[in-house]
């Protein structure tokens, strides 16, 4: 989770986090049985869904959104034992999973970390079967539905925030569903361009939906959650280094938002210099996210802890 070893009160605080992590993954879990167990016992086909909604959460298994969310709730000096902490963690992962399999079904992508995507096997389950009608369209469709349901877990994951924090979760909810829709028409209209310069400029375009979004609005979901409504706009200056480092990374290793275009501008045209300079980039944004946390005044340990965040997203993680 981290770039750095932390010791003594250090720990303690990091190990509090990662509690809360562990919590975090059993609510989910515990909320996916109880509904797959509710629906099946009921005798509804639709208990499969909620199995799906369960796959594609479980696929996911590096919870960036949530740890994002929860190291900025307890940088602000928030109750770690407070439930509806845990509960935005994991409505955050929920809705990660629902907007995951929209992206998967609209994008057609067959494969999701090595398995088949929602609309893949539901199309194979129509054929295997026999059934009526045109088996891509039955997988797109169920694939649709398991993104609603994921959608409706994630509101009522978040069904206690109030005030400013409910207002940032709808904000999060809204513009990442309209940055994707930005992104598809801008893709169709041959206006997409690999290199992530507005993101470099600190003016991510609507369509840059990647990662934006899904970075400093659960920062400062953590930091209203927390009660400190100062420390958003601080957050929100680190987290949009953070993301500009991030995609910068992406596009040198080639994470999977980036396609055959992005492979030739990389491969190709990007010479020794040009590759080092853009590796030189990364680590400037992230060292310019830790400078951005100066102004909030956070304990030494969680302002470390989020400087790393950036270091090791800028070094490591692809958008």
């Amino acid at each position: 989770m981290t770039a750095h070893q932390h010791t003594g009160r250090d720990a303690d605080r990091m190990a509090i986090r990662d509690r809360m992590l562990e919590r975090v993954q059993r609510r989910i879990g515990g909320l996916l049985t109880e509904e797959h167990r509710r629906w099946a016992a009921a005798g509804h086909r639709s208990a499969s869904l909620v199995s799906d909604v369960a796959a594609v959460v479980r696929s996911a298994d590096d919870r960036v959104r949530a740890g994002l969310f929860l190291t900025g709730y307890l940088a602000a000096g928030g109750d770690p034992g407070a439930a509806r902490a845990v509960d935005t963690a994991a409505s955050l992962e929920m809705l990660d999973a629902a907007l995951a399999v929209r992206a998967d079904t609209r994008d057609g992508v067959a494969l999701r970390r090595g398995l088949p995507t929602l609309h893949v096997s539901h199309a194979a389950e129509h054929e295997r079967n026999g059934w009526r009608g045109e088996s891509r369209r039955f997988g797109d469709t169920t694939s649709v539905l398991a993104g609603d349901l994921a959608f409706g877990y994630a509101d009522r994951l978040a069904r206690a925030l109030s005030g400013a924090a409910r207002r940032e979760w709808e904000n999060l909810r809204t513009q990442r569903a309209l940055g994707a829709y930005e992104a598809t028409v801008a893709a169709a209209a041959y206006q997409d361009d690999p290199w992530p310069a507005g993101c470099l400029a600190l003016a991510c375009s609507p369509g840059c939906a990647a990662g934006a979004y899904a970075v400093h609005h659960p920062l400062r979901l953590g930091a209203l959650l927390a009660g400190r409504p100062e420390l958003a706009d601080v957050y929100a200056e680190y987290g949009v280094r953070l993301h500009a480092a991030w995609r910068l990374r992406g596009f040198l290793s080639g994470g999977p938002d980036y396609d055959d275009e992005a492979e030739l501008l990389r491969d190709v045209l990007f010479d020794a210099e040009g590759r080092r300079s853009a590796e030189a980039r990364t680590r400037e944004l992230a060292e310019d996210a830790a400078r951005a946390l100066v102004p909030a005044r956070l304990p030494s340990d969680w302002h470390a802890e989020l400087a790393s965040w950036a270091s090791h997203l800028g070094a490591t993680h692809c958008a």
